[in-house]
Formats: C-alpha cells, sequence, structure tokens
C-alpha cells in the first residue's frame, strides 16, 4: 500500500506528527529522563513500562515487546490499515494526500463502512432539521427549555427524527443505503406486516461518537408519552455500549490537560457540564461501568470523579464503579450530589460555578464515601453491627499504602467509637500482613523492575552476544560506526537476525538516507525484525563512544566466529579420528573441543 504514496509524502507525515504528541493522545505520559512512560495500551499493566523516545521518534514495551514508530502505532492501536494510518495521521496534521493515493484496503467490513457513512448523512440531516427547519421545532424547543444553547446543539450536533414512518427509510434508500443492512444496524425497525420505520422517529437525537469523532450509534430521547423513555442504536462491529464513552472524543484533550476525569451516568449531564466550561466530562453508555471503559480512563488519568445521581440506584452504580476503578489503578473520588438533583439539574438550577466549587471540589475520596455507604447495611445502635461495620472499615483501610491517609481515618474511627487508635492501627497492621502474600510482592516486583530485569537479562547472554547488541545500538544512531563496522566486520555477526539487520543498515545509508531509527523500521517488512531493531534502539548507549570500545566489539564478534570456526575444524577431525579407529587421538580432540567451549562460553 505504501508505493501509492510517495515516499517523501509518507516521511512528510510521519515528521509532522511528533510520537509523543500522538501516544500522548492515547497513553498518559509522564517524562522520566530522556523517555517518556505510560501504562502499555496494548496489554494490562498496573505499573507502566511502556516507553516513548521522543528523539529517536519510536516506542517500545518492556513488558509485552511491541514497538514501532508513529505510524505502526495507529495502526496497532486503532487496527488500522498502513494507508488508514497515513490517512488519519495526514489529516490530523494537515498534510495533503496526493490524488493518486487511493485506498484499496479497510480493516473494517464492507457493512461497517456503509454504516459508518449511513449514521454520517443521518447526523448531520437529524442537526439540520432540528436547527433549521419546522419539522425540528419541538426538538429545538426541548433542548432550549433545558438551557442548551445553540452552540452546544452544533458542537455536539444534536438532532431530531420527524415522527414520520417512512422519512429516515426514504432519505437513505435514495443515498443508496440498502434496507437491510438499515434494518441490521437498527436504525430502521421492522414491523410485524414487513413494513419498516424509523426506530428514532419522534425523539431528540444524541449522536454518540468513537474516540475519532465519527458517529457509530445515535441515542434518542422521547419528548413526548411514547416509550420507552432512552433508545440507543443496536450493538455492532461499530458500537459497543461497555467499550465508548459519551463525549470521549471532545474531552480527551481537556482530560489530559487537568489528569483528572469526570465520571457521569447521563449524555445531558455531559452536555450541560461541558456548556458551563468544564470540559473534562464523559458519561457511561446507560450501563455500568465495564472493566474496558475502566482501564481505558486509567491510561489517560490518575483521578476519576464519579459524579452519578444521589437516589438509591445512583449511589449503588457509584460503588460499583469505584471499586472497579479502584482495581485498575485509578485514585476514585465521589462527588455529593444533595438533595436527590442530578448534575443536569444541579447546574440549571446554581450556576457552573456552584457545580465547580459545591460539588466537583468538595467531593469525598472512596474511603469517606465508602464509610457512609456502609453505614445502611448496620444498626450502628447495637454493638454487635458496630463492631462488624468497625471491622469492615479497617479492612478497607488495609488497602490504602500511604500511612499518614490510613492514620487520618484511624483516627476519625477513633474520636467516634471511642477507641484505642494503638488498637486499630494494630489491627489495620494485621490485615495488611494478611493481604500481602508472598505472591504478591513478587508480583509488584516483577512490575516495578520490569525494565530493569530487561537489561539484566540481557547480561546474561554471552559476551559476543552483547557486542552486536551495543554494536547495533550504536551503528543505528551513527553512521559513522556503521561505515567502520561495514568495512571491518561486513556481515560477519554470529547472530543470524544480527547479520540481516546489519545488512539492511549498510543498504539504508548507502542510499543516502538520514540517522533516523523510525524511518529505518518503516522500511523493513519483518515485524520480528522490526521488534528487534526497536529494542536494540531503546538499549541504553553512551552519546559518544571512542574507537577503541568499538574495535573491542568487533573483535569480541570475531573472536566467536574465529572459536566457533575451529570447534567446527576440531569436530571434523575427531570424526576422522573415529573412522580411523584412534580413540586416543579422538579423545584427546575431545578435550580440546570442551576447554574451547568454555572459553567461547566466558
Amino acid at each position: 500500500m505504501s508505493n501509492q504514496i510517495p515516499e517523501d509524502v509518507i516521511e512528510d507525515i510521519r515528521k509532522s506528527n511528533d510520537i509523543v504528541d500522538v501516544i500522548g493522545e492515547y497513553v498518559q505520559l509522564k517524562k522520566q529522563g530522556r523517555n517518556y512512560f505510560g501504562l502499555c495500551p496494548f496489554h494490562g499493566e498496573k505499573t507502566p513500562s511502556f516507553s516513548v523516545t521522543q528523539e529517536k521518534q519510536i516506542f517500545h514495551c518492556f513488558g509485552c515487546g511491541k514497538g514501532g514508530n508513529v505510524v505502526s502505532f495507529i495502526m496497532e492501536i486503532e487496527s488500522f490499515s498502513f494507508f488508514e494510518a497515513i490517512k488519519h495521521l495526514a489529516d490530523r496534521s494537515g498534510v495533503s494526500l496526493p490524488e493518486t493515493a487511493v485506498q484499496r484496503d479497510s480493516t473494517l467490513s464492507q457493512e461497517s463502512q456503509s454504516m459508518l457513512s449511513a449514521y454520517d448523512w443521518l447526523t448531520k440531516l437529524y442537526h439540520h432539521l432540528l436547527r433549521y427547519t419546522k419539522d425540528g421545532k419541538d426538538g429545538y424547543r426541548y433542548f432550549r427549555d433545558r438551557g442548551i444553547t445553540d452552540e452546544t446543539i452544533d458542537t455536539f450536533q444534536l438532532g431530531f427524527a420527524p415522527n414520520i414512518k417512512d422519512f429516515t427509510a426514504t432519505f437513505l434508500e435514495k443515498k443508496g443505503f440498502h434496507q437491510q443492512l438499515l434494518i441490521k444496524s437498527g436504525i430502521l425497525t421492522l414491523k410485524d406486516d414487513d413494513s419498516v420505520s424509523d426506530r428514532f422517529r419522534g425523539r431528540v437525537i444524541y449522536p454518540i461518537r468513537n474516540h475519532l469523532g465519527k458517529t457509530v450509534a445515535f441515542g434518542g430521547r422521547t419528548i413526548t408519552d411514547q416509550g420507552p423513555k432512552y433508545l440507543n442504536s443496536s450493538e455492532s462491529e461499530l458500537f459497543h455500549k461497555g467499550r465508548i464513552l459519551y463525549n470521549f472524543d471532545l474531552a480527551k484533550k481537556h482530560i489530559r490537560k487537568t489528569n483528572e476525569v469526570i465520571l457521569f451516568e447521563g449524555q445531558m449531564d455531559v452536555i450541560s457540564s461541558y456548556q458551563a466550561g468544564i470540559n473534562n466530562v464523559v458519561a457511561t453508555m446507560g450501563t455500568a461501568l465495564t472493566e474496558s471503559q475502566a482501564k481505558l480512563l486509567r491510561r489517560y488519568v490518575d483521578k476519576v470523579i464519579i459524579c452519578y445521581d444521589a437516589d438509591h440506584a445512583g449511589i449503588e452504580a457509584t460503588y460499583k464503579a469505584a471499586t472497579l476503578l479502584q482495581s485498575v489503578g485509578c485514585q476514585v473520588k465521589i462527588a455529593r450530589m444533595n438533595n436527590g438533583m442530578d448534575p443536569d439539574e444541579f447546574i440549571r438550577e446554581n450556576g457552573a460555578d456552584s457545580f465547580r466549587t459545591e460539588v466537583i471540589e468538595t467531593s469525598d475520596t472512596f474511603l469517606t464515601f465508602y464509610m457512609n455507604y456502609l453505614k445502611k447495611d448496620y444498626n450502628l445502635s447495637l454493638e454487635g453491627d458496630r463492631i462488624q461495620y468497625i471491622e469492615m472499615v479497617i479492612k478497607e483501610l488495609a488497602k490504602i499504602d500511604s500511612p499518614i491517609e490510613r492514620e487520618y481515618y484511624v483516627k476519625e474511627l477513633s474520636n467516634e467509637y471511642g477507641l484505642m487508635m494503638d488498637t486499630l492501627l494494630e489491627q489495620v497492621h494485621t490485615y495488611r500482613e494478611k493481604s500481602s502474600s508472598p505472591k504478591d510482592k513478587s508480583t509488584k516486583e516483577r512490575y516495578t523492575k520490569k525494565v530493569q530485569n530487561q537489561y539484566q537479562k540481557r547480561k546474561l547472554l554471552p559476551a559476543y552476544h552483547n557486542a552486536e547488541r551495543k554494536l547495533l545500538a550504536y551503528m543505528l544512531q551513527d553512521r559513522t560506526i556503521t561505515d567502520k563496522v561495514q568495512e571491518e566486520l561486513g556481515a560477519s555477526f554470529n547472530i543470524d537476525e544480527h547479520k540481516i539487520i546489519a545488512t539492511h543498515l549498510y543498504a539504508y545509508y548507502e542510499e543516502g538516507l538520514p540517522v533516523d531509527v523510525s524511518l529505518f523500521v518503516e522500511r523493513l517488512t519483518d515485524e520480528k525484525l522490526k521488534h528487534l531493531v526497536i529494542e536494540l534502539a531503546m538499549l541504553p548507549v553512551y552519546e559518544e563512544i571512542s574507537d577503541a570500545e568499538i574495535n573491542d566489539y568487533i573483535r569480541i564478534i570475531r573472536s566467536q566466529s574465529s572459536e566457533v570456526a575451529s570447534i567446527k575444524q576440531l569436530k571434523d577431525e575427531q570424526r576422522l579420528a573415529e573412522q580411523q579407529q584412534d580413540p586416543i587421538k579422538a579423545a584427546q580432540i575431545a578435550m580440546q573441543i570442551i576447554e574451547l567451549k568454555k572459553q567461547v562460553k566466558n
């Protein structure tokens, strides 16, 4: 596919999309030394092992081993073809693709591509009807009555589906869409008499967009007495309620900036908050928060503020969401919604400033919420219930790593129930000891020392193997070193993969191409080689290295080649001695082979 786009255009696109900025749209990156680290988006982890090097424009995960440049990252994270990744990056950076670059492949099925197109047409149609026609005046009045401005209506592309049975079907069929596809996608509903009707007729429309800003489903709310009150599109290849968060595409830049996200239950909560200038807001799709959604949020932020309704169902949903978010490593706070209001109602009645200062900024910690949540299950006027309640709180306290935070809550329990602090702290310590099994400790150590262990393992490799890896690492960042190695060593590396990489590198530099690991990787076709090159490029090396050190690496590699050749020759001589029935000579040669192998090993 790359041959349809000129190499210089691909290079312009790659250079105009800094890898830290691009990956930063998917992962919360923190600078440590010269590199950036975050949680790997390709496998589950609680401690960052995913590294991005701005200088070399590459990424590598020390946990799962994935690595590459900005193009391969987009291909991997979005399941894009090469062309789709290039087009996405071109659109992102404003680089124009030549007209001759026509897409021939897509990772989406033809059916899903058609559904995307249908949703795009309907988003524009329903929005236009709401804003500018008599057919949409009921929907427009509904939003205006709820305090939603024209600007916000445009931002969220809110719409209205007319209460006309075949309006949508007729519109889309004229655009060339097959009725069967529209029924399957849930845009149309098939009746018992085999007639079709618009699924969302007579409803205001909330386009549900994926993280790239493309409409993949609709949420429809009735504004009359028809039921059900809320209706979503059917699930499909494009739309999974448990994986998408409403407004994530607009909120993610604000989430990265504030390093926290506010999680709502409803779409109107998001819209009202966003209009009020609180933009780091998302909502679930009318279902409980899922592990997939929790992990998505953890990749972007440390802190999640849950702001659900204050009724019984909202409190239960808050507890479940909070425990799930904590399990994936998020710091959780819970906003208090008093007087039975939902966030949308609070903002309309009290304004944005009050919502920010009285609700968001005064959010409770998880433990404060948990202590209040737990009280509903106990009659604290009874001694037995009080003891059980305190035991439950202490078990939760034992999970907190911060000793200051633990002592703070122990003091609260001590003051409230007249118990000795030392007794409570001792019980907390007991629970922490029980929960901290050797397996847990080893798991924690495995995560925290993952990067370090990668390099420790390399030290266990034979000297010649480490020498080849280090030499290639320097060759990837210095053309002069490569020229020297080519002249003195050529392709005489002992490891086959290293021979291939060196050969590719010689050819790369002979084309007059710049020292650029990201570009070099782009020109490789073998995925295993790509990953190995990225791994080598991430090895810690000195900015400057002396000729003596390079010569030493070359000497070690040559020595290994010579010794391997010597062993092969001795084995041939041993076989000949055996054939000539000379056991003494064969045994002497065997001793020589053993001694030489020891030297090679050392």
